[in-house]
């Protein structure tokens, strides 16, 4: 009787084991994929100050996409930390920003939003070899590319934002034009960059002008070029300046065309211009008007899905949103391939083709920005709403 008890408590304590082995092993699967170390992604953004406009909706999106990504059991089972700061429209506070996130130990950077906050964080990033993906437009940021090695960047360059400018002024026969622009460091660029654009062209610039970010009224400015009689105008600035710069425009009953650069490509600008936006035109990344585009557009489908997320989640789409969610993007596809190493993740991102919101990019070691002018569409404001110049 003893020796068959024995037998079967042997029994049944070997169950008992075998069942807490397998539980064990279960429980030790889950708990290792959920202890993986996190990804640490750095952003950092315009959220306040003068260029917020552009700054919260890539802030938003920026959260949203990582959302969604760690919802999906994150990169190769890590989740990403995405560690988002706000550079306050400041150049100074955008570089305190950059050495914080380092400290930090993040992958990369993404950020900021404008050319000035961006500008001032590329040698920080230079020379703490980290990878940096900014969302602004200065063609500066990522040339001359022998020393902006570690730097890239997914808006699109003034340069092309100029060059698409001037094809559309030939098209329209208006070979004569004033050009008005902000006073830092995303007007001055683009005004060179429009300079050597109009130049090559064949148009003349009859008056230029420059007002301050924070000015309301540019009524000297534009009695300046009323006076030269232009064929058009160019405006290069952001929300709140290119808004009131367009109401001061109608207000002084110029008749030429007003033509905005990339800068005006949100809600904001319409806001606060109001009717007086109507009729403007600007070439812009496909995000504002994807609805319209071609079923053929390789395009089409990101960026209709992207905008229906968004706006879902936050309201009117912004085509400074669609810049953090390819940045991320961009980012999140080199960690699935090489890891959190900043060196291989800066190698990977300068090999990548990739198709996203902003623009199908092509990053070479000799271009990172990756981008052409044909990247651009002509955009017109018709009854309050944004409308595909074909």
């Amino acid at each position: 009787m003893f020796r068959r008890n024995r037998k079967i408590f042997s029994l049944l304590a070997g169950l008992l084991v075998m069942g807490l082995l397998l539980s064990g092993c279960g429980g030790s699967a889950t708990t290792s994929a959920e202890s993986k170390e996190p990804y640490k992604v750095g952003a950092i953004f315009d959220v306040s100050g003068k260029a917020s406009s552009l700054g919260i909706p890539e802030r938003d999106t920026a959260q949203m996409v990582v959302d969604e990504i760690n919802a999906n059991g994150g990169i190769n089972d890590h989740p990403i930390e995405l560690i988002i700061k706000d550079s306050k429209s400041n150049e100074t506070e955008a570089a305190l920003a950059a050495k914080s996130l380092i400290q930090e130990g993040v992958a990369a950077i993404i950020g900021s939003s404008s050319s000035g906050t961006t500008m001032a964080m590329v040698e920080i990033v230079q020379n703490a070899e980290i990878p940096l993906i900014s969302c602004a437009a200065s063609v500066r940021i990522t040339e001359p590319v022998a020393e902006r090695k570690w730097v890239f960047k997914v808006a699109q360059s003034d340069s092309i934002v100029a060059e698409k400018i001037t094809e559309y002024l030939k098209a329209n026969g208006m070979n004569k034009v004033a050009l008005a622009s902000v006073n830092d460091a995303y007007g001055d660029s683009g005004r060179a960059e429009f300079e050597k654009a109009a130049a090559a062209a064949g148009i003349t610039i009859v008056a230029k002008e420059k007002f301050e970010a924070a000015d309301t009224i540019m009524t000297s400015q534009l009695t300046n070029i009323k006076s030269q009689n232009p064929d058009a105008v160019i405006a290069w600035a952001i929300p709140p300046a290119a808004s009131s710069f367009t109401a001061n425009y109608r207000q002084m009953g110029i008749d030429a065309p007003l033509i905005h650069s990339s800068g005006v490509g949100n809600q904001t600008y319409l806001d606060l211009a109001g009717e007086a936006a109507e009729g403007t035109v600007f070439p812009v990344g496909r995000l504002l008007v994807a609805e319209q585009l071609s079923d053929s557009d390789p395009q089409k489908t990101v960026t209709t899905e992207y905008a229906k997320k968004y706006e879902e989640k936050f309201g009117p789409r912004s085509t400074f949103g669609g810049h953090a969610w390819d940045a991320v993007k961009i980012v999140a596809q080199a960690l699935e391939k090489v890891g959190p190493d900043p060196a291989k993740i800066r190698d990977e991102i300068e090999k990548t083709s990739f198709t996203g919101v902003t623009a199908v990019f092509n990053f070479t070691p000799e271009d990172h920005s990756g981008l052409t002018k044909d990247c651009l569409v002509m955009v017109k404001v018709s009854d309050g709403k944004w409308e595909l110049v074909k």
